[in-house]
């Protein structure tokens, strides 16, 4: 997460819009309302506004069957992901407010919209994110502040780089596009949400997903009442993953 931020960080540098602020909050440890009082605070004085927020919030307990799951561990799933996704915006939105409008993206993932097995802290706190956007969305859209959030499908974090090939591998078949996303491509996917060029969009849940979201892409079809040979051992898949084309990066 912290080098995803930093990532955002480096390329928020680059942004040369007169007088504009972004704000590139990781907010893992959130649920304590001081936190991002003081964070939001900080950057306000030293900025003299803020323009643009992201908020990327996550953090619970370990996959397991819903009802293996400790409560507390679910209780703190659900405190950082939707309680400091709002705490997030709360201290954001005045500060916006106080200087004519702005933008702010949240960190959802397609979890949010289509359920994973032995997730239920994370999917119910990336679906929480989501319904948390659009209610800001609507709050506010006629006041000059837009809310926006972004939904990865499978990225080539440090998480899935430490999990190996194998499951990079994996993560890449589970897209119709037969690759991993690269935290570049969520950056700049919220750079433009917090640009000019998105000044018509609000209350968006943007998938980043290599087409997961529009439906099921099998690596072979059958053709009704005929016989599918069997794939011969080691014989590639006419879809496998190639660099950009492609495999994970």
């Amino acid at each position: 997460m912290h080098r995803s931020c930093d990532l955002l960080r480096r390329a928020a540098g680059q942004v040369t819009l007169s007088r504009s602020r972004l704000s590139v909050s990781s907010t893992r440890l959130i649920s304590q309302s001081d936190r991002p009082a003081r964070s939001f605070s900080s950057n306000a004085v030293a900025a003299a506004r803020l323009d643009a927020a992201f908020n990327n919030a996550t953090d619970g307990p370990l996959p397991a069957p819903l009802a293996d799951i400790d409560v507390g561990e679910f209780d703190r799933g659900i405190a950082t992901n939707i309680r400091g996704t709002f705490l997030g915006m709360k201290f954001q939105i005045p500060a916006m407010l106080a200087s004519g409008g702005g933008a702010i993206v949240n960190m959802a993932s397609m979890a949010g919209l289509n359920a994973t097995a032995n997730l239920a802290a994370y999917v119910a706190g990336k679906a929480g994110i989501i319904g948390l956007t659009k209610v800001a969305a609507l709050d506010y859209a006629d006041q000059g502040i837009r809310v926006n959030v972004v939904a990865p499908g499978p990225i080539l974090t440090h998480h899935l780089a430490a999990a190996g090939p194998e499951a990079q591998r994996l993560a890449g078949l589970s897209t119709p596009m037969r690759r991993t996303g690269t935290a570049a491509e969520v950056a700049s996917a919220v750079l433009w949400l917090c640009s000019a060029q998105s000044s018509f969009v609000t209350g968006t849940v943007l998938p980043i997903d290599g087409g997961q979201s529009a439906g099921n892409k099998p690596p072979r079809m059958y053709r009704q009442g005929k016989p599918m040979a069997a794939a011969e051992p080691g014989t590639p898949s006419p879809h496998s993953p190639t660099r950009r084309g492609g495999g994970a990066q």
